[in-house]
């Protein structure tokens, strides 16, 4: 009887949600509100079989796509944005029923505490912002990031299967939109200056379209590969053709950085294998240091301020390239233009910086005009373009510190569960998932998309399968104590 109620209610309600959508639509016009039904029908689906839920919401990332309104003073990207403001309202339900649903052996991983250490900060630095509106709405994106792609895959990745399932959840969208972008920019000759036309709204621009092949790229190579290359020779042709197009995608979005990043992840890659990649990080970190002690002393960097009539975005990428190393390639010298003002700024405000989201308000008086391009006026209002000086900049020098300290956990605890591993299958995947994290550090290097959400997936949800992995490793090493043949699921 009460399940007779239940279904007679829950048609009443789907038929007018239905009915209602149909009355929007014929009365404003918009067919935005055809979604309405659809979006309904998830909620009912997040309570009856979540995990389902956040397969499709996994699968609608890579297409999902970014809307402005209100005069581009708000944006929104569809439908994945929604479906992390359900699963955040969900973690908020479970967690309220059971506080101890999140396992202790997750908690005690020095990633997850560090990522903790993150976020209590960025609460701090959203205290004491200069912008509490927008640094507020940065803590909210950033939990409901950490939320949907860093908590519930330790939920969702516990076999092999789910493994594979997330792969191909995420890469079958991922090349239909790889697809899409490389016809749209063959209408235009693969032209330099036409790229930003041919992305449309699947991403921001061709700097966040880039990063995320780039960062999904080693898993094509080092994870898929070594898997299926035994299979029959249609599944490797499709992956071969499926490498090609991600390989053209690449190359035909024309950002330096990525190419940059698929190196840097090779050399990562070779530094596990043989037992070196805990030098790399530190060895980066270094050269960094030696270059801002040439830099800075007599104020050095001046000596390598552009000539403003020559400094300009060049029409193809060779050039782009030549002007690059020549220091006349606007984009790049716009970036010192930027970075300097940080540096300066952070001085100001060294200990929680400005706010999150701050930056633009703040830093025009920091600059040295000197270093000004034709795109110094900002009107897209970006930010520093390298994540370690958004960190100091935005959060503090505490924000910076933990970041660099992150990123050498990661890489040393990644070559741990590689050589620890003696299953093959979770060995490839755990070179695959940092050399994928590997490459979101470099694109980092010169922009600041973690917190972009087609980033964000890339870089939150590899890190919470390297902590899943390590615990898996550790299970693995106690069964060939006892002197059982291992056996991971």
């Amino acid at each position: 009887m009460f399940a007779a109620i239940q279904n007679r209610w829950f048609t009443i309600a789907s038929v007018s949600v239905l009915f209602l959508s149909i009355i929007l639509v014929a009365f404003t016009g918009s067919y935005y509100f055809l979604a309405a039904p659809l979006a309904y029908l998830y909620i009912i689906l997040m309570g009856v079989n979540w995990k389902t839920a956040y397969w499709i919401f996994l699968f609608t990332i890579p297409p999902s796509i970014q809307l402005s309104f209100a005069g581009d003073t708000l944006s929104l990207t569809l439908p994945d944005q929604p479906m992390m403001w359900l699963f955040l309202a969900l973690f908020l339900v479970m967690l309220a029923r059971n506080p101890a649903i999140i396992p202790q052996w997750f908690w005690r991983d020095p990633l997850v505490l560090v990522v903790v250490l993150q976020f209590l900060w960025t609460i701090v630095a959203v205290i004491f912002s200069e912008m509490l509106f927008f640094s507020f709405k940065f803590l909210l994106v950033k939990s409901w990031l950490l939320v949907s792609f860093f908590i519930f895959p330790i939920w969702i990745f516990q076999e092999k299967k789910d493994f594979v399932k997330g792969f191909f959840v995420l890469l079958v969208p991922m090349l239909a939109t790889v697809i899409v972008i490389l016809v749209h920019h063959s209408m235009y000759n693969f032209a330099f200056h036409k790229i930003q036309r041919a992305i449309t709204q699947l991403y921001y621009n061709h700097v966040d379209y880039s990063t995320v092949l780039s960062m999904f790229f080693p898993l094509l190579i080092v994870t898929c590969w070594p898997l299926v290359r035994k299979r029959n020779i249609f599944i490797r042709s499709a992956l071969i053709v499926t490498i090609l197009l991600f390989t053209a995608g690449i190359g035909f979005a024309y950002a330096r950085a990525a190419v940059v990043a698929v190196i840097f992840a090779a050399v990562v890659g070779i530094a596990i294998r043989m037992r070196l990649a805990n030098l790399v990080m530190p060895g980066f970190y270094a050269l960094i240091i030696l270059l801002m002690c040439y830099m800075v002393p007599n104020n050095k960097y001046i000596d390598f301020r552009p000539d403003f009539e020559h400094t300009y975005m060049r029409r193809n990428f060779t050039d782009h390239v030549i002007a690059t190393f020549r220091g006349t390639d606007m984009s790049s010298m716009e970036r010192l233009y930027r970075w300097i003002a940080a540096v300066r700024m952070s001085k100001d405000r060294p200990l929680t910086g400005y706010g999150p989201r701050s930056f633009y308000y703040f830093y025009k008086p920091y600059t040295v005009t000197s270093f000004r391009t034709y795109v110094s006026r900002n009107p897209e209002q970006s930010t520093t373009h390298n994540y370690f000086l958004y960190m100091l900049v935005e959060q503090g020098w505490p924000a910076m510190i933990l970041y660099t300290i992150f990123m050498m956990l990661v890489v040393a605890k990644a070559q741990k569960i590689y050589h620890r591993f003696k299953d093959k299958f979770y060995k490839w995947c755990t070179m695959g998932l940092i050399m994928c994290i590997a490459a979101g550090f470099i694109n980092n290097f010169f922009s600041e998309l973690i917190e972009t959400h087609k980033v964000a997936a890339l870089f939150y949800i590899p890190l919470a399968m390297l902590v899943i992995l390590d615990k898996k490793s550790r299970e693995e090493q106690e069964q060939i104590k006892l002197g059982l043949d291992p056996v991971i699921k």
